[in-house]
């Protein structure tokens, strides 16, 4: 049994306070019945609950996809810049989403695309675990194209794995063997990469002699970036993209 207060505000209503003004000015309904105390308690599993005739669907965890535009960064406080986290809507900034809403990875400040929210733990633990090597791809656009006659050594060298230099504090590391897919532009290109070190991208290009002017993941497993979403715009994942997430991390 939990309190009607703590389960209306954990699904997106607010605090607390927010809460009890809801059952105040709205009608909510607890199995037909109409509640106005917030220390209600009910089965979560088995009770239901309806707000202005509307029936609440009670998520377990909560699943979020943003396509991230540049110049926001991974975090949920920052001093110099916005946050990916101030781009989400007042309901998914309440305390209880503060303390549990998290990204399932990072992306850097200048690289946009699909990026994971959610207060799934053991989700993000699988899906980041070095034993997992889960696939992220990425669409790159380099400073000068690659010809043709380069390709043959250059995924040649991802897929025996490059070496990369140390980058300020962080260390040098052989990377895990990547695969690369060409397009018709010589300087634009895919790379699907199975870990997620600092600058990893962009520092094995330059370990390539290359060098990355533009970054965006596309595609986590199977699971890939809906397009139709603007740079910064974000929705909840549909019960069968979970279902990829979670088929990758079993």
């Amino acid at each position: 049994m939990e309190r009607l207060d703590k389960i209306l505000s954990h699904a997106g209503f607010g605090t607390r306070r927010d809460v009890r003004r809801l059952l105040h000015t709205d009608e909510v309904l607890v199995n037909g019945t109409p509640v106005t105390d917030p220390s209600f308690h009910l089965d979560e599993k088995n009770d239901t609950i309806t707000i202005n005739g509307e029936p609440l669907l009670l998520e377990e965890n909560v699943y979020l996809m943003m396509n991230k535009g540049a110049g926001f960064v991974c975090a949920n406080k920052d001093g110099l810049h916005e946050t990916v986290f101030s781009l989400l809507e007042d309901g998914y900034r309440t305390p209880y989403f503060e303390s549990h809403l998290h990204l399932v990875g990072r992306l850097d400040i200048d690289t946009e695309g699909l990026l994971l929210f959610t207060t799934d733990g053991d989700l993000t633990h699988r899906l980041t675990s070095p034993k997992t090597r889960c696939e992220k791809k990425y669409f790159v656009r380099l400073a000068e194209g690659i010809e043709e006659r380069e390709r043959g050594a250059i995924e040649a060298a991802l897929k025996k794995g490059v070496h990369v230099p140390p980058e300020g504090q962080e260390s040098e590391f052989t990377a895990l063997p990547a695969k690369i897919d060409w397009t018709q532009k010589a300087d634009e290109l895919y790379l699907t990469i199975s870990e997620g070190k600092y600058h990893q991208v962009k520092r094995m290009f330059a370990a390539l002699g290359g060098e990355v002017v533009f970054l965006k993941r596309v595609q986590i497993g199977a699971l890939r970036l809906d397009e139709s979403l603007s740079p910064c715009e974000y929705r909840k994942l549909g019960a069968d993209e979970v279902a990829l997430l979670n088929n990758l991390s079993e």
